[in-house]
């Protein structure tokens, strides 16, 4: 029999998964390739010809086998790729989504010296901005104490530790201070909307940090409320939404005396971030 090469090993992976109902499988499985190899996925081109050892051979087949199960990449490899860095990823956080990455550019357009990310997760918002502003500082909360070693382990990897903090906080319950920029990705999905989610999302992202439950609003009305005493006087508030939630959200910043409210959409055209303006 003719030794399985690559890309053998590449088709074979790319009918399994497909099989399992994952939406792009041959670029799963490129992926999963390259980090079974420890290589860049761009360099397996060139190497679709070789043949892998045994163990190599069992490496990709346990990574496949993941991910036919629905397991995220991200989870199954460690990280995810966020704007211009790789971040350290686990069952404890969110997966970062490349629409969010909308937010941090808004971020980014204006100056900001003191930032508050609310809910960080892997803390790939502040630290994203954080990376691109290196006069700036900022301070990271989140509810749950494993996410937040998971985000002090990324700062760490990005040389941020003297420029970011983190805190176990319950939105603004442990803030002391003012900060010129706000932003929060928080949980937004409602509670009837969680059995159509993917099962990569549904069953392996923590549900704290996809639904409160109800009508899934309720961060964004206790955000609306406390973000005001935590703003200095022109400083901005952002924050991802759910494509159907920009009419609400904007209702509640408004009511809470909040200006230049606005509504920014991502690179599919979905309404995913309100901008708004402390006056």
């Amino acid at each position: 029999m003719t030794p399985a090469t690559l890309q053998d090993h590449l088709r074979a992976a790319t009918v399994t998964l497909a099989a399992a109902g994952v939406d792009d499988p041959a670029s799963d499985a490129r992926h999963l390739m390259a980090h079974a190899l420890g290589l860049a996925p761009h360099v397996l081109t060139v190497l679709r010809d070789r043949v892998l050892d045994a163990a190599e051979t069992a490496a990709f087949q346990a990574l496949i086998t993941a991910r036919a199960t629905r397991r995220p990449v991200a989870k199954i490899i460690g990280k995810r790729a966020f704007w211009n860095h790789d971040f350290i990823v686990t069952d404890a956080t969110l997966d970062p989504r490349p629409d969010t990455e909308t937010l941090v550019a808004e971020a980014l357009r204006a100056p900001f010296a003191k930032m508050l990310d609310l809910g960080t997760g892997t803390g790939c918002i502040l630290l994203s901005c954080l990376a691109e502003r290196p006069m700036a500082h900022g301070t990271g909360t989140d509810v749950s104490a494993a996410a937040l070693q998971v985000a002090a382990a990324n700062a760490a990897v990005l040389n941020l530790t003297a420029r970011a903090s983190f805190v176990q906080s319950d939105w603004f319950s442990a803030i002391d201070g003012r900060f010129d920029l706000i932003v929060s990705n928080p949980p937004y999905i409602a509670a009837d909307e969680m059995a159509a989610l993917a099962p990569e999302v549904r069953n392996h992202d923590p549900h704290l940090a996809l639904t409160p439950g109800g009508d899934g609003l309720d961060p964004y009305r206790r955000i609306a409320a406390g973000a005001g005493a935590r703003l200095l006087s022109g400083g901005r508030i952002l924050l991802e939404i759910g494509p159907t939630q920009a009419p609400d959200v904007t209702a509640m910043l408004d009511r809470a005396g909040f200006c230049m409210i606005t509504t920014l959409v991502d690179i599919d055209g979905r309404n995913r971030v309100i901008a708004a303006q402390k006056p």
